[in-house]
């Protein structure tokens, strides 16, 4: 009976091992792609940079602080473009941010910067609940909203706009790397993004033709294509409100077009539970957004399906032969995403924890199956299609 229970586990393994092998070789080819498109377009894209450059609103909702803020909020002052305004909203008048908008503010007084406190709260995500108060007071119809924890270069607004000039092109969305503190939750954290959350964008993009959602490091969109699919107010209750955006304006038959500009995030020094709790909310969110696409995840977990084969075979010389696969493929899809489009300088010190950080995705992904509760900012919600509802202390 053991005998026959171990070698049922073996073929299972071995699927597991040739589907996270496939899933791997598909980062790479996107990544690859991802790269050679690059080069292409860089010159038609200097051309577009300079004789396309509307007045841009940059939208930055905020709720507390975060590591670096007053950094981050400066490269948004320091931009090579004509003409553009950075609005900053609160929900809570008396928000720690406050002071550091407020700083900037003086630093750079010949900049348009709003401070919008919008103490109504419209809905559970307070995040696009402040978006929506805000948008009234921006004066530009090209918008950009990005997180608060996001630092960028100096042609960013150049780089991200540009792609707008053509009309069926409705979004464009960034990625990005994590600067992680010296915590070991938030180095997973980092090596997570650069290892595992950009190369699964970049696979989408491969299968889809072009990403169909938003993330939060950077949004650039047209106001008129967001009246269109009912304003900030229509997804006030949606956890991923970038995804959501994403996925309303290319349901109007507009393509939404991933940047070759990268972004950078400060992570905060998250202890192991803060990494756990952050992870676990992130993947309720997908897993209610794309239910089908996460389920299948089961089948990129490489070095669980490898750990299984080598348990379950005793060692036996070919389970050791495909965990030897699976760690080649997983650090040269660590290595071209993370330094080569990336840029992670981080990746390089941390890629001998990517079996742990794999094991613990394991982990977050069973846990995720089982509830519809998330911590977000402090506060509890119940998930449910999407939407929040906000649960009593």
């Amino acid at each position: 009976m053991m005998n026959s229970i171990l070698g049922a586990v073996q073929i299972v393994a071995v699927f597991g091992i040739v589907s996270s092998s496939l899933y791997y070789i598909l980062c790479l080819w996107s990544a690859a792609r991802f790269l050679r498109e690059g080069k292409a377009r860089h010159a038609d894209a200097r051309i577009a940079q300079l004789s396309f450059q509307p007045p841009v609103s940059i939208l930055k909702p905020l709720k507390g602080t975060d590591p670096e803020i007053y950094e981050s909020f400066r490269s948004h002052c320091l931009q090579d473009y004509p003409e553009y305004e950075i609005v900053f909203g609160v929900s809570d008048p008396d928000d720690p941010a406050i002071e550091f908008v407020k700083k900037l503010q003086q630093e750079f007084p010949n900049h348009r910067i709003q401070l919008i406190v919008s103490e109504k709260i419209l809905g559970a995500n307070v995040k696009v609940s402040n978006l929506a108060q805000m948008l009234p007071l921006a004066r530009y119809d090209h918008l950009i909203v990005n997180d608060s924890d996001i630092r960028v270069e100096r042609d960013y607004l150049r780089r991200v706009i540009s792609p707008l000039t053509d009309p069926q092109t409705g979004m464009v969305t960034c990625l990005y790397r994590g600067v992680p503190a010296a915590t070991l939750g938030s180095r997973l954290e980092a090596l997570g993004i650069s290892s595992d959350f950009c190369p699964s964008v970049l696979a989408a993009r491969q299968l889809e033709g072009d990403v169909r959602f938003g993330l939060g490091s950077t949004i650039a969109f047209r106001r008129a294509d967001l009246e269109k699919i009912g304003g900030f107010r229509s997804f006030v209750e949606y956890l991923a409100d970038d995804y959501e955006l994403g996925k309303r304006i290319s349901g109007l038959g507009l393509a939404v077009k991933l940047s070759d500009v990268v972004v950078e995030t400060f992570l905060p020094p998250y202890d192991l539970a803060d990494f756990f709790a952050h992870q676990l909310r992130w993947a309720r969110g997908v897993r209610d957004a794309r239910a089908g696409g996460y389920l299948g995840l089961i089948f990129t977990f490489g070095f669980l399906w490898a750990f299984l084969a080598l348990a379950a075979s005793r060692a036996a010389l070919w389970a050791c032969g495909a965990m030897a696969l699976v760690l080649l493929f997983r650090l040269a899809v660590a290595l071209l995403i993370g330094r080569r489009i990336l840029s992670d300088r981080h990746v390089l010190q941390d890629v001998g924890l990517i079996p742990l950080r794999d094991l613990v995705a394991v982990g977050v992904w069973i846990v995720s199956l089982g509830g519809h509760s998330v911590t977000w900012r402090g506060e509890r919600f119940f998930l449910k299609n999407g939407k929040l509802i906000r649960l009593s202390p």
